[in-house]
């Protein structure tokens, strides 16, 4: 708690305060990870009016299932997928021999490519996050009250967080941002973007810990959903 107040202390003497607090309310207060800050839209932490100058912010952040981990993080970037390895398990290889095999006998073009198995998608779990801690709430309200001043209005879909020139934050780039307030900024050894997480999760299960001792009865509290 010492060094999370000193960290909050360190940020106001910095550039842009409110973006810089609001995303490391975030990453204290919610446990969300640099990649699932980087990708927020300001729709998922408040209701715009009509005109985008004046907002309301929601008591419930749904965090879609596209921002988690194993979603595909790079979603804004334009590079795309190469393949460069490709598996079978054993039973699915001799069929495939087998096929190719037959194919060969009667002459039909074999195209490699055409072999391959699907690539496997990892997707992630949607999770609702409430947004009830008062230092978050005041973090964001401040932030988009500087980001409407400057831009006027915003849109439902804009980045929630913005670079200096304007763009959305890669994942790599928040990562390494929140690093440099946590460790060059505040002097916090060995601190990273996953700080926040770990924090969260820590206080979890202190607190289910607790609550299985005050009944007496040990609880399981292995298994978070976070």
């Amino acid at each position: 708690p010492a060094q999370q107040r000193h960290l909050f202390q360190v940020i106001q003497q910095h550039r842009h305060p409110e973006k810089n607090t609001a995303i490391m309310q975030i990453s204290f207060k919610l446990g969300l990870r640099a990649q699932e800050i980087a990708l927020l839209q300001v729709k998922e932490v408040a209701r715009l009016n009509t005109r985008g100058d004046d907002f309301q912010l929601l008591e419930v952040m749904s965090l879609p299932a596209a921002y988690t981990k194993g979603a595909d993080a790079m979603k804004r970037s334009k590079s795309r997928y190469r393949r460069r390895t490709v598996s079978f398990d054993i039973e699915a290889f001799n069929q495939l021999i087998r096929q190719i095999e037959a194919m060969a006998k009667v002459g039909a073009e074999i195209n490699p490519a055409d072999f391959y198995p699907p690539v496997k998608k990892h997707k992630g779990r949607s999770r609702d996050l409430p947004l009830i801690d008062p230092d978050l709430r005041e973090a964001l309200e401040q932030y988009l009250i500087v980001r409407i001043e400057k831009q006027r209005s915003l849109k439902p879909s804009d980045p929630l967080f913005i670079t200096q020139k304007g763009g959305p934050y890669s994942p790599n780039t928040l990562q390494e941002h929140m690093a440099l307030m946590l460790r060059g900024w505040a002097g916090i050894e060995k601190a990273s973007s996953h700080s926040g997480r770990r924090s969260v999760i820590t206080n979890v299960i202190h607190k289910q810990k607790n609550r299985a001792e005050d009944r007496g009865a040990c609880e399981p509290f292995h298994n978070l959903n976070l």
